[in-house]
């Protein structure tokens, strides 16, 4: 009986191969120079979809993958071979949600030596402030970012662009322009619309303005990603039914999902409920980045009537008890002063207790000094049992929500960290699956067709690394401190990051949204 399995073991592997080459033959009938840029030989190929490894080359043509299998290099010409014997070949990494600026953070080193290779920019409501986007577009081919760039388009910029910043019934004529300036970007290439409710101008949105724009991201089949109105635990759901609404209209995604004071599992397993009723008839998608503190703007921590457009000194002056005894409440229900980290200079790498402490008085009078827009900050308010159970869920991709400069460990260590985490120490995924989970995921989430999967025609956005060769340096004491042990990064088919060294070279774009008749 086991001589019967091995020989029958032996004649399924020599008729794969023999398939295998077949296929490689047939593929070269159609590429008769038979001449190629780059051949990845020998790796296990882990391919985005969530499929079990395999040993496989990928034969790579300019920016585009030509061929997955086995390559034999006696019948093809290639410019360079890279060996990826006992190394994991995958797509590149998707941020679906980041930050940063082209002009200033080009390069995104950070974000490539996680294996990051496109990121969204344009988040939380806020994009560059340009009412044709092509603008956006034209300041990418002239700066090259390392990384690729998937645009959405701010729905407070909108407001800003369209006159109707801090208005909350906004007049019919300027909604018709910010929706036509939404129609515009989204016809150029724009992924979809940000929104940030929580956030000044997008807190003063009402259900009919966001409907109107909804109904506009969903005619060109993109999608609303949303810093939800409150992330507080007991706001939370009502947060997720309103986003629900513009579901109607157009997909929607929850930005890096949370909940601020809530804690467990089970409460993890509600919120999925909700967001994720799989009786919805339209697509729901969410994030998630692998760290109990978020990062913000100080304003998080103070009442609406004490920030804009109100006048803050005079608040301060006329209702100083009221908002001291405010700001107290609110930092000591968000886990007390020592959970708030500082971030921006003078106080960076202080707590409020630090701060309190060496001045010598209550740590309510020092934030009410620094004022709510005189600082940004991390904050130690969410609970691990919960937020771990809200990213294992199939649905539920990763994202950094960080940045070059942000004074937080996620905008370096995100992605490696769930390798070394979730996948290594804890294995609470499967390194299949947290892959598909930071490729195939985020990139069908987007729309885009040509990223995220290993498989021929598709954009040469690989990485080859040793999973156990991974180190996240960055903590919240030093944040800004790069991942090590990303053996190659490619960015349409030009190495990123090679053992170490950067390229002097960028090779990133600014995607555009393919837009089929279908869904014009």
């Amino acid at each position: 009986m086991r001589l019967f399995f091995w020989a029958t073991a032996l004649i399924l592997m020599t008729s794969c191969q023999t398939r295998e080459k077949d296929g490689f033959v047939a593929f070269l009938e159609s590429h008769p120079a038979a001449k190629f840029d780059l051949l990845i030989r020998g790796g296990s190929l882990i391919d985005g979809t969530g499929s079990p490894a395999k040993i496989q080359d990928v034969l790579i043509d300019g920016e585009e993958i030509a061929f997955v299998g086995q390559v034999d290099t006696a019948l093809v010409s290639v410019g360079r071979v890279i060996e990826a014997t006992g190394k994991v070949v995958s797509p590149g990494f998707i941020d679906a949600h980041a930050h940063g600026e082209l002009t200033r953070d080009a390069a995104f080193e950070n974000f490539l030596a996680m294996g990051v290779t496109s990121i969204s920019l344009g988040q939380d409501g806020s994009s560059l402030a340009v009412k044709d986007i092509n603008e956006w577009y034209e300041q990418a081919t002239q700066t090259v970012p390392g990384v690729n760039i998937i645009p959405m388009v701010g729905h407070g910029t909108l407001r800003k662009l369209a006159g109707a910043e801090l208005k909350t019934d906004i007049p019919a004529a300027i909604l018709d322009s910010m929706d036509a300036l939404l129609r515009d970007a989204l016809e150029k290439g724009g992924f979809g619309m940000s929104t940030g409710l929580e956030y000044i101008p997008g807190t003063f949105a009402g259900e009919a303005e966001l409907l109107t724009l909804a109904k506009t991201v969903g005619s060109y089949d993109g999608i609303i990603m949303s810093h939800m109105r409150n992330e507080d635990d007991d706001a939370l759901e009502a947060s997720i039914r309103e986003l629900l609404v513009q579901g109607q209209h157009c997909k929607v995604h929850a930005a890096h999902l949370k909940s601020v004071y809530g804690k467990g599992e089970a409460r993890a397993e509600r919120i999925l409920e909700v967001l994720l009723d799989p009786s919805l008839p339209f697509p729901v998608s969410a994030d998630v980045y692998p760290y109990t503190a978020s990062y913000t703007g100080i304003g998080i921590l103070f009442p609406d009537w004490a920030k804009a457009p109100n006048d803050y000194t005079k608040v301060k002056k006329e209702r100083r008890a009221e908002l001291l005894s405010f700001l107290r409440n609110k930092v000591e229900a968000r886990n007390g002063p020592s959970a708030t980290l500082l971030g921006t200079t003078p106080y960076t790498g202080k707590t409020l207790a630090d701060l309190a402490e060496a001045q010598n008085r209550p740590f309510e009078e020092v934030l009410m000094d620094i004022g709510p827009t005189g600082a940004s900050g991390a904050y130690f308010v969410m609970d691990e049992a919960l937020q771990r159970k809200l990213l294992l869920h199939p649905a539920i991709m990763v994202s950094s929500d960080g940045s070059p400069t942000m004074n937080h460990p996620r905008g370096y260590g995100s992605f490696s960290r769930i390798i070394e985490e979730y996948v290594l120490s804890e294995s609470l995924l499967s390194l299949e699956e947290a892959i598909r989970k930071m490729s195939s995921l985020p990139a069908a989430t987007f729309g885009i067709l040509d990223r995220g999967i290993i498989r021929q025609g598709m954009k040469a956005d690989l990485l080859v690394f040793d999973p156990e060769a991974l180190h996240t340096r960055a903590a919240f004491e030093n944040p800004h401190q790069l991942t090590e042990g990303m053996d190659l990064v490619l960015v349409n088919g030009h190495p990123a990051l090679e053992k170490g060294v950067f390229s002097s070279t960028r090779s990133g774009l600014m995607l555009r949204k393919k837009m089929t008749h279908a869904n014009k």
